[in-house]
């Protein structure tokens, strides 16, 4: 990796999950020189989820190679227009036009797309039913792993959900997105529409909704390749 790469990634996980995911992600990149840091969304509202990860990117060394996962990916549209931003990077995730939330873009399914297992809310916050979550989320994730993930799920906010971003980082930031072809939570053609109207560059990977954490490398190396990227430009 040259001096000039962008050396700062930060990390933004989605709802129902922390960031601990992130971690086989987070070993590859720290090995090969580059300063991470992960973002622990309260996955309240989107407002806060914003700010917490604007202060991570504000505190990050340099340029910022910007990372969402699911619904990370309105994080980081919302957060990713910051000065510090060189790139940034979806990973199965919501790539939101302006006025869209995580709540307008699923509203209208394609026909026959898996329905997520979402519990009705209670007290304003939404869960997966813990007996459907490894086969929607996490199908390739060893099952001690995904059981763990189902069992230490952070409740997510109807606000966050229902939070519209203003002006899309993908409209002024160069883009990457990586397409989890086995994915039953985002159907793999609404991440193929969302990629292709941001004009970003996609990679296609055979994995779950956990792409993440079951092809760390996969994810890293898309990562790696933004960051090389934006560095020649």
């Amino acid at each position: 990796m040259s001096n000039t790469a962008a050396k700062s990634v930060v990390l933004v996980h989605g709802g129902f999950v922390d960031g601990s995911g992130w971690d086989g992600v987070y070993q590859i990149l720290k090995k090969d020189g580059y300063d991470v840091t992960i973002v622990q969304n309260p996955t309240t509202s989107l407002a806060d989820d914003v700010a917490v990860t604007r202060r991570a990117i504000a505190a990050a060394p340099g340029d910022v190679i910007l990372v969402g996962h699911s619904y990370g990916g309105v994080v980081v549209s919302e957060a990713g227009t910051d000065p510090k931003v060189a790139a940034v990077v979806y990973i199965a995730a919501f790539a939101p036009d302006a006025d869209e939330s995580v709540s307008t873009l699923i509203a209208n399914p394609p026909p026959g797309a898996p329905v997520p297992p979402i519990l009705p809310p209670v007290d304003g916050f939404l869960m997966l039913d813990k007996a459907k979550f490894a086969a929607s989320f996490a199908a390739d994730v060893r099952p001690s792993l995904a059981s763990f993930m189902a069992d230490s799920q952070v409740p997510w906010g109807v606000a966050a959900l229902e939070g519209k971003v203003t002006t899309p980082a993908w409209k002024v930031k160069p883009s990457w997105y990586l397409v989890a072809t086995d994915d039953k939570m985002i159907p793999p053609p609404a991440q193929r529409q969302m990629a292709s109207r941001a004009k970003a560059t996609t990679l296609e990977v055979p994995g779950s909704h956990a792409v993440y954490v079951s092809d760390p490398a996969a994810v890293a190396s898309l990562i790696k390749q933004a960051a090389a990227d934006v560095s020649k430009k």
